[in-house]
């Protein structure tokens, strides 16, 4: 499992995926990240510590990613982050939360208030009728403005039956009307019943890839893998 990478093109930063007690949430059909975790916060701070370590402020930039929410951290590695961050001499840390957090985030953010926080919403499309009645992502929330209230940038995911082009072009145009950043991930294979589409897949790449495969506020991830971290 690689839980330290440096992501150079774009939004250069440095990234780590730490470990903490796992999602909450748990029902998303796609998903089964939810499986990096463990109940002992000692042993949790003991794995963070050390992959924290390598960080080194080249960019002045951080992403923390876990198998849940920023949330689900212990106290502890949520201490040395800010530690190293002031060491390195890092101003920007992203964050990410289930939309369930979402009033526990301007909280995070005084807690955190000597560096500017920005907040990564696992949205994945804003068809609210798809997201939660095929994805059961767990945000009922179907206005776009307040879904991103308490964020600054989002996760969106393609490459499922069901979507179109139409609606791809739809979510990211969306994304980056209400949100600083997005990032789309196409789907891959994991250990959930939900396999990636072709057909969808390929529209992707042939109608919308080229159009934002360049665009400053755009990550796109092929593979889950492409940041450099996970396995």
């Amino acid at each position: 499992m690689e839980r330290y990478s440096i992501i150079n093109e774009k939004n250069s930063r440095e990234i780590v995926l730490l470990r903490g007690s796992g999602c909450v949430y748990r029902k998303c059909i796609f998903c089964d990240y939810y499986t990096d975790r463990c109940s002992d916060e000692d042993e949790n701070f003991r794995l963070n510590k050390a992959v924290l370590e390598k960080v080194t402020g080249i960019f002045g930039d951080l992403e923390v990613i876990n198998s849940g929410s920023v949330f689900e951290l212990d106290k502890k590695t949520l201490d040395f982050i800010k530690q190293v961050c002031k060491e390195k001499k890092i101003n920007t840390i992203h964050f990410e939360a289930h939309y369930l957090y979402r009033n526990k985030i301007s909280q995070l953010r005084k807690d955190f208030a000597d560096f500017d926080l920005k907040m990564k919403l696992g949205l994945e499309t804003f068809d609210c009728d798809f997201r939660e009645n095929v994805l059961k992502k767990g945000i009922k929330e179907s206005n776009p403005a307040v879904i991103a209230e308490n964020f600054d940038e989002a996760n969106f995911l393609f490459g499922i039956k069901g979507q179109t082009a139409e609606t791809m072009q739809k979510d990211i145009e969306l994304g980056l009307k209400y949100f600083e950043r997005i990032c789309v991930n196409i789907m891959c294979d994991n250990t959930t019943e939900v396999e990636p589409d072709k057909a969808v897949i390929k529209e992707f790449m042939q109608k919308i890839y080229p159009v934002y495969k360049d665009n400053p506020r755009t990550d796109i991830l092929i593979n889950n893998t492409d940041f450099g971290v996970g396995d």
